[in-house]
């Protein structure tokens, strides 16, 4: 059980790779058209959209990956001082509800990407970007990765309530980070 965790969360770290990357060129994209619309009075329609569709891949596959680090919001009022088995029960049925969602979101995603491509759609402004479905096919990967998330934090509950030593959680929540 625990090198399926590993191997999931290898996925998403690998995914949460292409995430930073986005972010990095969203800041020099950024800073390029603030240069060419300030200094040079230009300012392409395309560098624009592309502004934002970078922003989709940073979103949706961030979800996974802030969940992998545990940089996703927590209320831990009470968490902190129960067992490690009801903290246990406690993870189960979050990550079983991130599944569900992942999953739902993630069906309905694809009917709205085939959907998308079907219409070969495209930006509607003059010197926008084509193939808009590329861009909308972030949101079944997205929450597919969050899916997998999902499952390894399963995994990590079922282990946190079935062998609710020390030595284990620790084990694991070391490899995760």
């Amino acid at each position: 059980m625990k090198s399926l965790i590993q191997f999931i969360e290898k996925v998403v770290e690998g995914f949460g790779g292409l995430a930073r990357l986005c972010v990095l060129t969203l800041v020099l994209l950024v800073a390029t058209n603030v240069i060419l619309r300030y200094l040079f009075s230009i300012g392409p329609v395309s560098l624009q959209e592309l502004e934002w569709h970078l922003i989709s891949p940073i979103a949706l596959i961030g979800l996974s990956y802030s969940m992998k680090h545990r940089a996703d919001v927590r209320v831990d009022i009470f968490y902190d001082k129960f067992s490690m088995r009801k903290q246990g029960i406690i993870d189960l049925i979050t990550a079983l509800a991130t599944i569900a969602i992942g999953v739902y979101i993630a069906w309905l995603g694809i009917k709205y990407v085939g959907q998308s491509y079907r219409l070969q759609e495209g930006s509607p402004d003059p010197g926008g970007l084509p193939m808009r479905y590329l861009l909308k096919a972030f949101i079944p990967i997205g929450f597919s990765l969050l899916v997998l998330q999902g499952i390894a934090d399963t995994l990590r509950a079922l282990l946190k309530i079935t062998e609710p030593t020390s030595e284990t959680i620790e084990a694991v929540e070391r490899e995760a980070i």
